[in-house]
């Protein structure tokens, strides 16, 4: 297969959530194939970080702050996108909001904030992008950044973000679906547990408990290692570019066989 199915020169990428983590690598992976970007995140200050990066790699890229839960601001970065950069191409939704709640204790407000912020937001992205792209009549892609949490229960008080995930799922399918005449490509990615600057922190900060939790989660990865961001930000470069131009509706796990295995297998030992 050609590099030249993978370049993303000339395209318009919006990328939420991405401040850092794997929103950040996405911005490097795509904008590292030609591609201008369009970072949206709440944190200000690590948005400016961002930029600052991107353009040392000679990436083309804008920032606006925006809570993607937030109708308003979402129409107002919208709005920015067209003005400054024209009709995007590739829709990113990676911000996303977690808790470790029991059910029980979950509050209205927490389920609320993790709801709006881990599908309520992708809706909105996902609404406001195809609103400029439909009336363009040009093919686009959506990728949906998921999570194992989706398909398969995790407990550990996730109750909130994994119902999250399974709405990001099947809003991934009828979007697929509802879209497929526009020429809008609707995909996502389920990620296992990702080595992220937060993920790291949380290893440092937690010591035992973050040691016992984490052989738990190797032992789970058929593969014996957690995601990179790279690894999220090849997947979305695929899925997003023309390699994938027969690709839509699919929920793609990135989570080295965790999904495929069972709890009571074993790893080619009899």
């Amino acid at each position: 297969m050609s590099a030249k199915i993978f370049d993303l020169t000339g395209k318009v990428v919006v990328v939420t959530g991405a401040a850092g983590g794997i929103g950040m690598a996405v911005c490097r992976q795509l904008g590292g194939s030609g591609a201008t970007i369009v970072l949206s995140d709440i944190d200000a200050s690590g948005l400016e970080l961002s930029k600052k990066e991107l353009e040392s790699r000679g990436i083309k890229c804008g920032t606006f702050v925006s809570n993607t839960s937030i109708e308003s601001e979402v129409i107002a970065f919208y709005q920015y996108v067209s003005k400054e950069f024209g009709v995007p191409d590739i829709l990113v939704n990676n911000a996303a909001q977690g808790t470790h709640t029991p059910p029980q204790d979950t509050s209205l407000e927490i389920w609320n904030r993790v709801i709006g912020t881990s599908l309520t937001g992708y809706f909105l992205n996902a609404r406001e992008f195809a609103r400029l792209v439909i009336p363009a009549k040009k093919p686009a892609a959506i990728v949906n950044i998921s999570s194992i949490a989706g398909s398969s229960a995790i407990g550990r008080g996730n109750f909130a973000y994994s119902t999250a995930k399974g709405g990001v799922n099947q809003f991934t399918r009828e979007l697929a679906i509802e879209w497929a005449k526009s020429k809008i490509r609707v995909n996502a990615i389920q990620p296992c547990s990702v080595n992220t600057p937060g993920w790291r922190k949380w290893v440092e900060t937690e010591g035992e408990a973050a040691k016992a939790l984490t052989t738990l989660l190797l032992r789970g990865i058929p593969m014996g290692r957690v995601a990179e961001p790279e690894d999220i930000a090849n997947a979305v470069h695929f899925l997003a570019s023309d390699a994938a131009a027969m690709i839509t509706g699919t929920i793609l796990p990135v989570d080295g066989g965790n999904l495929a295995y069972n709890a009571g297998g074993t790893l080619g030992e009899y």
